[in-house]
């Protein structure tokens, strides 16, 4: 087992791929599993393309979000080809970390399950933790906080309401209400910092 101090999700990735002697590489998390369908494609997979996107489901609470089924990612990659960038409010922070190849991406069946929110307090806890990290090298203004609240608006309703979150009861509104929150609060936190 590889361990050295903490220094950011996208540098301990970059740090684990450094250290794959394997011509693949497949990249999950502690609080994701496998389902069978996926398991059984990743073993599959004879390498016609040069990386492959599962769908990933989250749980909150204990239950498939609608707004979180089917996210499509890259997690099987051809190790020398595997590229990582976050997809954050700014480019700088070391959260939302996402894979990408150049080449040919193929989809696999099955579904990837991310068990990252078993209780309210474990999803605000992440939310408090990645929007400091966030916010610490976004930079904010009033007026782009102003616009990222109006924004949030019509987000929740589109969460809500579009992406089905309503139909998953309070756990659904919890989870639009809260991903909407989101950048407002980055940039909130962002001209706190800076006032």
């Amino acid at each position: 087992m590889l361990q050295r101090d903490w220094r950011g999700f996208i540098d301990a990735r970059l740090f684990a791929l450094a250290a794959v002697r394997t011509a693949w590489t497949l990249m999950i998390d502690a609080d994701e599993a496998l389902d069978k369908t996926l398991r059984d494609a990743i073993l599959a997979a004879y390498g016609q393309a040069d990386a492959y996107r599962v769908a990933r489901t989250t749980y909150f609470c204990g239950r498939p979000m609608r707004v979180w089924t089917n996210e499509r990612i890259v997690r099987l990659f051809q190790t020398h080809l595997g590229v990582l960038r976050s997809r954050a409010v700014s480019d700088d922070a070391q959260v939302h970390e996402v894979w990408s190849v150049p080449g040919r991406v193929d989809d696999l069946p099955g579904t990837l399950l991310h068990y990252s929110y078993p209780t309210t307090a474990s999803y605000r806890a992440k939310f408090a933790r990645y929007t400091d990290l966030e916010s610490a090298v976004t930079p904010s203004s009033p007026a782009r906080l102003a616009a990222e609240e109006l924004r949030s608006i019509a987000r929740f309703f589109h969460l809500a309401l579009i992406r089905g979150a309503v139909l998953d009861g309070w756990r659904g509104l919890f989870v639009a209400w809260w991903s909407a929150r989101y950048r407002p609060t980055v940039f909130h936190k962002a001209l706190l910092r800076t006032s």
